[in-house]
């Protein structure tokens, strides 16, 4: 006898949850999410779930750790309640930009520490190799003599003899940034879930933190659908890659659609060298359409840039398709003001503000592609298509 299907929204994106259960046919799960007066989440569940399919669509968006938790409570409550199974849908998956395992920019792994960013970074990380007279104690330290190569490094000196280095001077100490990927997945698998969905995330090696099924869904076939349909001449039109990480992705699309492709290379500023471009492009644009693709677009810093670099080199108009158009801060005003002709995002986070701020920004719809995950999981069937460019969901 096959479970019962039930499908709850938590407060990040109740619009998307209702989309989804239309696509599959169901009402959305009854449950009274509250904050209590010192802002602790309540979740109070108002149907039966027992020995039910149970499906939590919560995003991370907005306030990402209230959601976070508010989703943790919500697994837990079901399962408390003998739900048979309980399913986290996260469209837009928090903190997956933090893996455990440091990654460059253009996906390659550190051989070291990632440097210091506040305040500047040391040219060489070991100071007691370039100032060998400096103990640990600071006791026989030629005071003169350091405060001016301090001064150099842009750190404080210190007063006296016996006042203690700054931390990132103390024997050649290198600080690592705290990676969460592997808290959240224990996170939720401990909360009680028993297999998470999500899209697009932005470093696939993710997946492997977790001791459950993990569907990663694929945004592209839409997006390919929309190339298709929307941009006249696409097949004339350049494919571009604002950054090497996200250069698989993009050559993804450009092979499947016969076209051009081109990357932007991003290039660290040097000290010795202040006007030397940051940003270069590999490929020719010239009279040409472009169409950015990207994976998550927060403070659309690169987006922007990489649209200025493709106009200086003579692009007639410049799209960009974002799955994950979070646009966190004056992020929407400097789209506005940008040489963005249209940005196309999807709704695994809420857009109706961003649309109403910004008339270049059109939303593709996802609830089709997880109402048919949904529905396949529940009865047992295959979700490989799904993962097919060349299958489209009517």
């Amino acid at each position: 006898m096959r479970s019962s299907l039930v499908i709850f929204s938590g407060s990040s994106h109740p619009q998307l949850t209702a989309q989804i259960c239309q696509r599959v046919g169901v009402e959305p799960g009854k449950a009274n999410l509250a904050k209590f007066s010192n802002n602790e989440t309540s979740v109070e569940i108002l149907e039966t779930v027992r020995n039910a399919d149970v499906y939590i669509v919560q995003s991370g968006c907005g306030k990402v750790n209230d959601n976070l938790i508010e989703l943790l409570v919500m697994i837990q409550a079901c399962k408390t309640a003998s739900a048979r199974k309980v399913t986290a849908v996260i469209p837009c998956f928090p903190y997956s930009r933090q893996s455990d395992a440091p990654f460059k920019r253009s996906g390659a792994p550190l051989t070291s520490a990632p440097p210091m960013t506040v305040p500047s970074t040391p040219k060489i990380n070991d100071f007691n190799a370039e100032y060998p007279f400096v103990q640990e104690t600071g006791s026989s330290v030629e005071m003169n003599d350091l405060n001016s190569k301090i001064h150099n490094l842009h750190m404080p000196a210190p007063n006296n003899t016996n006042q203690a280095l700054p931390t990132q001077l103390q024997g050649g100490y290198k600080q690592w940034l705290a990676r969460a990927g592997t808290l959240i997945a224990n996170l939720l698998t401990c909360a009680g879930a028993d297999h998470i969905i999500t899209m697009d995330l932005h470093d696939s090696q993710f997946q492997g933190f977790f001791d459950c099924p993990v569907d990663n869904l694929r945004s592209m076939p839409l997006m390919l659908k929309y190339i298709q349909e929307n941009i006249p001449n696409y097949q004339e039109a350049v494919i571009i890659s604002p950054d090497a990480g996200g250069a698989k992705r993009a050559t993804s699309i450009a092979d499947k659609l016969s076209m051009d492709f081109a990357l932007i290379h991003k290039e660290r500023r040097h000290a010795e060298k202040p006007n030397k471009a940051d940003m270069m492009l590999v490929g020719d644009v010239r009279d040409k359409v472009c169409i950015l693709i990207d994976d998550i677009a927060d403070t659309s810093f690169t987006i922007t840039k990489a649209a200025k670099v493709l106009h200086d080199n003579g692009a007639v108009k410049i799209y960009a398709i974002i799955t994950h158009a979070i646009m966190s801060g004056d992020a929407v005003e400097r789209i506005q003001r940008s040489y963005l002709d249209e940005v196309i995002v999807s709704n695994t986070v809420p857009q109706d503000e961003h649309v109403k701020r910004c008339s270049k920004i059109k939303v593709f719809n996802v609830a089709p592609v997880f109402g048919e995950a949904i529905r396949r999981i529940h009865n047992g069937e295959s979700v490989s298509m799904l993962f097919d460019t060349n299958y489209q969901i009517a």
